[in-house]
């Protein structure tokens, strides 16, 4: 990989419309870092496929321009960007063993015989299939598919691999395994990834960086734990993880902590992020694992007494779906650590929370 402070990939005052009217990318400005794993989050029609298929070369921008490696690349064909790709279906050549399939991208190469040979065997090595090169596709299961699409992808040693929701068609447990194998991969290479998906938890597991997309637009552009511990806006703060969301209006502002007026007349303490004035209505972010249920006097300082609606056991954690400031989907994560939950369904409980756990975003 060729080493340099720049930005391998950069978008530049990027847009793309299907239709001529409207914009589903508005604006797109990104530098993807070399040898990182950027993830671009967020719901379908958020932009986040077609960004990836702009870079890819199989869709044109708009307006604006893309780079990698300092070179526009608008006007490249895909087959010349030498970029790795991996899709959710494996796109993957039936009637071609797994070794023929390797050895495709390099034949278009004109590499030799004997390097083919041996990239093709370094690549099978590194998904831990050695030893089935002579199979068709077919004769695989689908995280052994996968991992076929991963290592042509690779066997090139491309600068940029770019990965579309490739984990989508595998089962629960299979998708974590191979998130965690893809993650090894990129760690031991050093290559660049662009990967998309819709599954938060998948971006979290895997990413230095994520940008979050909805409507067109990058909401936020942070690293995992900042973008789940530190949301810049209502809709990042509910699309990354489990998040309780309390309807308020801002009755107090010192600097960066305010006080907020809940629907039924409660006051929340709470850090004030992009609020700015009294009487501005916003909604207030806690996430369910940062309530605490019989809080020690004095220790946080929002002390509510909730109804307990619902409790489910979920083995590590009991669920407790509670009522309280208006809202009565109120979610608090208990540690299951005596193995039961002194909460009752139909009880009051006294819970809390600290200040800095719990942000007032604007609405």
């Amino acid at each position: 990989m060729t080493v340099s402070n720049d930005p391998l990939v950069q978008f530049q005052h990027v847009q793309k419309s299907y239709d001529g009217e409207v914009l589903v990318v508005k604006d797109l400005n990104l530098d993807v870092e070399r040898g990182e794993f950027l993830t671009m989050l967020g719901p379908s029609g958020s932009g986040k496929t077609t960004c990836l298929m702009m870079l890819a070369g199989f869709e044109p921008a708009t307006h604006g321009e893309i780079y990698l490696a300092g070179k526009p690349i608008n006007k490249v064909a895909p087959h010349k960007r030498g970029i790795g790709m991996v899709f959710q279906n494996y796109a993957l050549f039936p009637h071609m063993s797994v070794e023929e399939n390797l050895a495709f991208p390099l034949q278009v190469r004109n590499m030799s015989r004997s390097d083919q040979e041996d990239r093709v065997k370094k690549a099978l090595d590194m998904v831990q299939l050695g030893d089935f090169g002579k199979r068709r596709p077919a004769q695989l299961s689908g995280g052994q598919q996968q991992r076929v699409a991963v290592a042509r992808a690779l066997v090139f040693d491309p600068d940029l691999v770019l990965m579309d929701e490739p984990l989508g068609a595998l089962d629960k447990n299979l998708r974590e395994q191979m998130q965690y194998e893809i993650k090894h991969i990129h760690e031991r290479l050093g290559v660049t990834v662009v990967y998309v998906t819709h599954d938060q938890s998948e971006a979290l597991t895997m990413s230095n960086r994520i940008a979050v997309f909805n409507d067109g637009v990058i909401q936020q552009l942070a690293p995992p734990a900042d973008l789940y511990e530190r949301p810049e806006n209502a809709f990042v703060a509910q699309f990354i993880g489990e998040n309780n969301r309390l309807a308020g209006t801002v009755r107090e502002l010192n600097g960066e902590h305010c006080a907020v007026e809940t629907v039924d007349g409660s006051i929340v303490h709470a850090l004030a992020v992009n609020v700015t004035k009294p009487g501005e209505s916003c909604t207030l972010s806690l996430r369910p694992e940062r309530v605490i249920t019989n809080p020690e006097p004095g220790s946080v300082n929002n002390n509510f007494q909730a109804n307990v609606v619902e409790l489910i056991y979920l083995g590590d954690h009991i669920r407790a779906r509670m009522s309280l400031c208006g809202n009565d989907e109120f979610i608090v994560k208990v540690p299951n650590s005596a193995g039961k939950s002194a909460l009752q369904e139909g009880a009051s409980a006294p819970i809390g929370w600290l200040e800095e756990d719990c942000r007032a975003l604007a609405m």
